[in-house]
C-alpha cells in the first residue's frame, strides 16, 4: 500500500506539486485512488497493479482523446518528463485531471438520457481514433481455472460466449470502448451542464454494443433502459436494427464478464474496494440470476 508521505514525495518529484494535500479515496475495485489538492486546484492520483501497466497507459491515452474533444474524461497530467505514468516503488501511478460535477445515479429518466447521449458522443469522438497496442476483445477464457469456483459458472460463461460468436461479431460496429460505463462514471457539472465520463482503464477495440450493454446492465436491464437506449441511438454510432439484433446477446456476454470477474475475485480472495467477501458472492449471484433470465429469452 502506498503511504501518504510516499505519494506526496512522488507528486513533488514527478509533477512539481510541492505543497499538495493528499486524501485517500480508494472507491474502486480495481485500483487505488487519492484526492490531491494544491491551492484551488484538484486532481486524482490513481495507481494500478504492475501487471496492468500497459492497459492503464492505453486507457489514459484514450481518455486524452476524449478530453481533447471537449468531453471531460479525467485525462492524465504529463509528468515533468512528459510521461503519462510514473513508477512509485514499481507501482504505476498517474495524476488525472479533476472532472467537476456529481456522479449520476442512473435511476431517473433524465440520468438515463444523459448517460445514453454522453456514451453516444464518446463513441462518435473515438470513431476515427486509433491507439497502438490495444487489448483484444473479448478476454473470456472458458477453460480458465477460476470458472470452476461454482458448478454453474463455466457452462453459463461458455454458453454466452458461444451466443456472441454465433451473432457474427465482424458484422457489428466496432471502435474503442470504455468497457465499464457505470452511472457513477458519468459526472454532471450543474454549473455548465457538461457531462464527463471518467475511469478509463484500458484501450480496447470491440463492438460498441458492449458499452451500451454495460450501461443497460447497470440501470436494471432492458425493461428499465428505454430512455438510455433511445438517447444513445440519437447519436448515430449504431443503427436501431443493430441494437435490436445484437443488444440481447451482448448483454448476456456482459453478464458473463461479471460472472468471470467475481469468480476470479472469489478464487483469489480479492477484497479490493469492498468490506467483505459477501460483496463478491452477491456479484456472482446477480450474474447467475441475469444469465438465467437472458438464456430463457433466447
Amino acid at each position: 500500500m502506498i503511504g501518504g508521505e510516499q505519494l506526496r514525495t512522488c507528486l513533488a518529484e514527478a509533477w512539481g506539486l510541492t505543497e499538495a494535500a493528499v486524501a485517500a479515496h480508494h472507491g474502486g475495485m480495481n485500483s487505488a485512488t487519492w484526492f490531491v489538492t494544491a491551492g484551488d486546484e484538484r486532481w486524482v492520483a490513481k495507481a494500478v497493479v504492475p501487471a496492468a501497466r500497459r492497459s492503464f497507459r492505453g486507457g489514459l491515452t484514450v481518455a486524452g482523446h476524449v478530453d481533447a474533444a471537449g468531453i471531460p474524461a479525467g485525462a492524465p497530467v504529463p509528468t515533468r518528463h512528459g510521461d503519462a505514468v510514473t513508477d512509485l516503488d514499481g507501482v504505476p501511478l498517474a495524476l488525472l485531471r479533476w472532472v467537476d460535477g456529481a456522479a449520476l445515479s442512473g435511476r431517473t429518466p433524465d440520468d438515463q438520457r444523459l448517460i445514453g447521449r454522453t456514451l453516444g458522443r464518446v463513441h462518435e469522438v473515438l470513431r476515427h481514433v486509433s491507439v497502438g497496442d490495444t487489448d483484444r476483445f473479448h478476454w473470456l477464457e472458458v477453460q480458465a481455472a477460476h470458472l470452476g469456483v461454482r458448478p454453474w459458472v463455466r457452462s453459463a460463461v461458455a454458453t454466452a460466449v458461444a451466443a456472441y460468436e454465433a451473432l457474427g461479431p465482424s458484422t457489428l460496429s466496432w471502435g474503442l470502448l470504455h468497457t465499464d460505463p457505470a452511472p457513477e462514471a458519468f459526472r454532471l457539472d450543474p454549473r455548465t451542464g457538461a457531462c464527463g465520463l471518467i475511469d478509463w482503464s484500458v484501450a480496447i477495440n470491440g463492438p460498441l454494443l458492449y458499452d451500451l450493454a454495460s450501461a443497460v446492465m447497470y440501470v436494471g436491464g432492458p425493461q428499465q433502459a428505454d430512455c438510455l437506449v433511445e438517447a444513445y441511438l440519437a447519436g448515430g454510432s449504431v443503427s436501431r436494427a443493430e441494437v435490436e439484433h445484437g443488444l440481447p446477446t451482448l448483454l448476456r456476454l456482459r453478464w458473463a464478464v461479471q460472472a468471470d470477474y467475481f469468480a476470479r475475485r472469489l478464487t483469489i480472495g480479492d477484497l479490493t474496494g469492498i468490506a467483505s467477501n459477501e460483496e463478491n458472492e452477491k456479484g456472482l449471484a446477480d450474474a447467475r440470476r441475469w444469465l438465467g433470465v437472458l438464456s430463457r429469452q433466447h
